[in-house]
């Protein structure tokens, strides 16, 4: 049975969830920080039988040690994919900042790009080296890391992008994560792949955002819109966002391992 474990629990981790579990021969195992706080992935576990949900945050090295010995138990010590999809990013208006309007207030900086790092980065690499063992004894052997198009230095510019500095930031560090397992483990037929997963809405309803927050929501579309000047300003759902990344993941090519791709499977991030 084809295995998989994916950190987070909202959003798209879980149409990742829902999408993978809706093929009964799958073993899906969701690692999360605190399951009470998903009670939809609960709800999803119930339902499904192939759905397993781990306790670890992915900053916590032993507790994720300890979720990778358990889905061993279940998959008799392999795993084939692992999907990091757990991330960081500041859902208060520091986020929609640029890094000069942090001037002043550097304080609250450095704790926003200290968080990023940690989770985004570190994170990536506690998570990943947990479960090696298990993967390099898997028939596929793919890593799948989610990223942003806004950590593309070109697109960045071109959008004219300056806002969300810490998380872009540790995002374009996640690619190079990403890349340097590549290279080490090419020679094992690992596929590590960086994919950003398109403009997706994954807004919890009934969420308000401030005028503040509204505002650096249109700067970043006006700025979409620059770079690709057919881009209508739509964001894509999650059903659709992960419906186009599992394609991509299902039919990863040797050559593709080490790339930071889009959920087009190219370069356009919208």
């Amino acid at each position: 049975m084809p295995s998989y474990v994916i950190t987070g629990g909202r959003g798209i981790a879980y149409e990742f969830a829902n999408q993978l579990t809706s093929k009964p021969e799958n073993h899906v195992f969701s690692v999360v920080r605190s399951p009470d706080s998903v009670p939809a992935l609960g709800k999803l576990a119930a339902e499904r039988k192939n759905l397993h949900v781990l306790k670890a945050d992915i900053t916590d090295l032993p507790a994720l040690k300890q979720a990778a010995k358990e889905v061993a138990a279940i998959t008799g010590g392999t795993l084939d994919v692992l999907l990091n999809v757990a991330a960081w990013l500041s859902n208060d208006v520091n986020s929609f900042k640029t890094l000069f309007e942090f001037e002043g207030n550097e304080e609250v900086l450095v704790k926003d790009l200290h968080e990023s790092f940690e989770v985004n980065v570190v994170g990536v690499i506690y998570v990943t080296n947990s479960f090696l063992p298990l993967l390099r004894a898997g028939q596929t052997k793919k890593v799948i890391t989610l990223s942003t198009g806004m950590a593309d230095p070109d697109f960045n510019y071109l959008a004219n992008q300056s806002q969300a500095g810490p998380y872009t930031i540790s995002k374009a560090a996640t690619n190079m994560v990403s890349s340097k397992y590549a290279a080490e483990f090419a020679g094992e037929g690992f596929k590590f792949v960086a994919i950003s997963p398109g403009l997706v809405d994954t807004t919890v309803p009934g969420t308000t955002f401030s005028d503040e927050q509204m505002a650096g929501v249109t700067k970043m579309v006006a700025g979409f819109k620059k770079a690709f000047p057919d881009f209508t300003g739509q964001y894509i759902s999650p059903t659709e966002s992960v419906n186009l990344m599992l394609n991509i993941i299902d039919t990863l090519k040797p050559e593709e391992n080490g790339a930071f791709i889009s959920h087009l499977r190219n370069k356009n991030w919208l």
